[in-house]
């Protein structure tokens, strides 16, 4: 058999295998991206059936899935409600960092990986997955609830984080001066700053340098457009992902609606791709020596999202059970933490522990997380149905 044909059939049984395991996930109401990664798992080094010949194409196509995952993702926001969301939630923003970077940067430095494996590990454990979360709330008819908007603030807040965050986090791992970090973080805000602007005000024009009654001529000049500011933006040390981000951010209205829908499906299969890369280049043989650690930090951050989010929701007025399901609704992990794994792994100042870490915390998040958000309304209201009869009823905010 050529090396072609072996080749074309271990790509389509790698796709195929995808397409099962996301029905799968849909069958039994989780988020496909833990199914995934077990299956990277199960194909990659170490695992039950290895798969050789396809690794420059993977590697490749797990790079654009982040691209698109980033693009996309800045595509929901525009500049107004990235900026009115900051104003309404950056307290909130703040106590998000504090309680959910700490246990995996406390975690990281107690495994002896040093100031750059906390760094890695403080944004994995940080960021909340927006993928998982708006679909958990679509999915259970939240979206309208009076604590959705105090959830989709932080979760704003987390993505301009990441917008200076990645840029940090790629400088130290090049191993760049203490100039040349700080000139890549000035680079950075300078950058989210020009696009804020441009966006608020030119919006229209970048709309329509993309914008294209055809549908295929639409899909070029969109998708070429994002790879080329994700490349221009790695070659500047400011990360691929940030620069698909902020274009999306600038482009607006209706365009970006038929953006989005005309991305949907490439993003929904090179992400899937990325998580599976992800999966390979991690043995299963490493994941034993720090499912311990992976328990704790899911146990303690499922308590700190908790805490966030019932804080946030508490600070305007919402009651106990919105309360409880904003923090619910928070829990969950998934691509963001598995991107900032990825641009460390490979790294000779990370340890090779971390990839197993990320994996299984991340693995364990995205399925307590839907979980959490189910369980967390019937638990609440358990809870209350057993309070003496004389207890006040609840408020109208709940």
């Amino acid at each position: 058999m050529s090396q072609t044909a072996l080749e074309l059939i271990e790509l389509g049984a790698v796709f195929f295998g995808l397409g099962l395991l996301g029905r799968l996930a849909g069958r039994i109401g989780l988020s496909p991206i833990p199914l995934y990664l077990l299956g990277g798992l199960f194909f990659g080094t170490g695992g039950v059936v290895p798969l050789h010949g396809i690794e420059g194409f993977t590697a490749l196509a797990g790079e654009v899935g982040v691209v698109l995952l980033l693009l996309l993702l800045g595509l929901e926001y525009s500049a107004t409600e990235l900026i009115s969301g900051m104003r309404r939630s950056w307290t909130a923003g703040i106590l998000d960092i504090v309680l959910n970077a700490a246990p995996g940067a406390a975690v990281a430095l107690l495994l002896g990986w040093g100031p750059i494996g906390a760094l890695v590990m403080g944004g994995v454990t940080y960021i909340s997955s927006s993928g998982i979360v708006a679909k958990v709330l679509g999915d259970l008819g939240r979206l309208g609830n009076r604590e959705t908007p105090v959830v989709l603030s932080i979760l704003v807040f987390e993505d301009l984080v990441m917008a200076l965050y990645l840029p940090i986090l790629t400088a130290v791992l090049v191993g760049v001066t203490l100039l040349g970090g700080l000139t890549a973080v000035a680079v950075s805000v300078a950058v989210l700053a020009v696009v804020l602007v441009v966006a608020l005000r030119y919006g229209r024009f970048v709309s329509a340098v993309v914008d294209s009654p055809d549908r295929e001529v639409f899909l070029l000049k969109v998708l070429g457009l994002a790879l080329l500011v994700a490349g221009f933006a790695s070659a500047m040390q400011v990360s691929a992902a940030v620069g698909a981000f902020l274009l999306g951010i600038a482009i607006s209205g209706s365009t970006a609606e038929n953006a989005t829908k005309l991305l949907e499906p490439l993003r929904d299969l090179f992400a899937a791709v990325f998580f599976v890369v992800f999966g390979l280049n991690t043995d299963p043989a490493s994941i034993p020596p720090v499912l311990g650690w992976a328990v704790v930090l899911a146990l303690v951050t499922t308590l700190t999202k908790l805490a966030t989010g019932w804080w946030a929701a508490r600070q305007v007025g919402i009651g106990p059970l919105g309360r409880a399901r904003a923090g619910a609704a928070l829990v969950a992990r998934g691509e963001f933490s598995i991107v900032i794994a990825g641009l460390a792994v490979g790294f000779t100042a990370v340890d090779a522990r971390l990839a197993a870490l990320a994996t299984t915390y991340v693995l364990l998040m995205a399925v307590i997380g839907p979980v959490a958000a189910r369980l967390v309304e019937p638990a609440a209201r358990w809870v209350r149905a057993r309070r003496p009869s004389t207890a006040p009823a609840p408020s109208a905010g709940n």
